[in-house]
């Protein structure tokens, strides 16, 4: 490092008040390919899923199938699209809701696994149809599960949507690709303390949601907890 560098403050305020505008449509677009990708996904995973989990044997192939497109780098997989979809929305999207498939699918699954049979019963028993179970009693039962996908996918997307920086459609990844182009240490900042913050937001906001859409869970896990022990019950103490 030169003296010149050593002299240059760290953050640039007045740049980020020139670029507010700026730094403001960005993030707005960082969240939209967001919810695009997470939203695209679960439409593409519930009925995958679903399937999955009545046909036990299309799920090996399924999760296969999705592990390798989890495991596709993303600039790999963003060069294999540019032929076919160019440097659009469509090519970003494409690779963040392939990488989502495998997170909801395997979480919608082992939710609906999770659902005691002593409940199933009970449905069948007052008169359910197979489809009046599925969504009546089994997704319901099964949220806690499918949010905690839903969060896990959520917070990845945030972090890979920077990536697609490298094809003009990043949101905050501008600034992190363009900082370090120009060796531009405030862009580099502001792109990356904004995808954070937003990565930790949006898990919040899911996290108040799922409590919101699911007040059983709480009610039930707090059943489940054992009543502390007296001292008297359990004997004397042990250091």
């Amino acid at each position: 490092m030169n003296l010149a560098q050593a002299d240059r403050p760290t953050i640039k305020w007045s740049w980020i008040g020139d670029n507010s505008d700026k730094i403001f449509a960005r993030f707005i677009e960082h969240i939209e390919l967001t919810v695009l990708a997470v939203a695209i996904g679960l439409l593409i995973s519930v009925p995958l899923a679903i399937y999955a989990y009545r046909h036990r044997w299309f799920y090996t192939p399924l999760t296969s199938v999705t592990g390798i497109l989890y495991t596709i780098p993303s600039l790999a997989l963003f060069a294999f699209l540019l032929p076919y979809t160019g440097l659009t929305v469509q090519t970003a999207e494409i690779g963040l809701v392939g990488y989502t498939l495998l997170i909801l699918i395997r979480n919608i699954v082992a939710g609906l696994a999770g659902v005691p049979p002593d409940v199933r019963e009970a449905a069948r028993g007052m008169g359910f149809s197979s489809g009046q179970m599925l969504w009546r009693v089994e997704m319901p039962l099964a949220l806690p599960v499918i949010m905690a996908g839903v969060r896990l996918a959520t917070v990845t997307t945030v972090g890979l949507v920077t990536v697609t920086a490298l094809i003009g459609k990043g949101g905050l990844g501008f600034f992190i690709l363009s900082g370090m182009r120009t060796d531009f240490i405030t862009a580099i900042l502001v792109g990356s303390i904004l995808s954070l913050v937003l990565a930790v937001t949006v898990d919040g906001l899911l996290v108040y949601l799922e409590r919101r859409i699911t007040p059983w869970s709480r009610s039930r896990a707090g059943q489940r907890r054992p009543a502390p022990k007296t001292q008297s019950s359990i004997g004397p103490r042990v250091a």
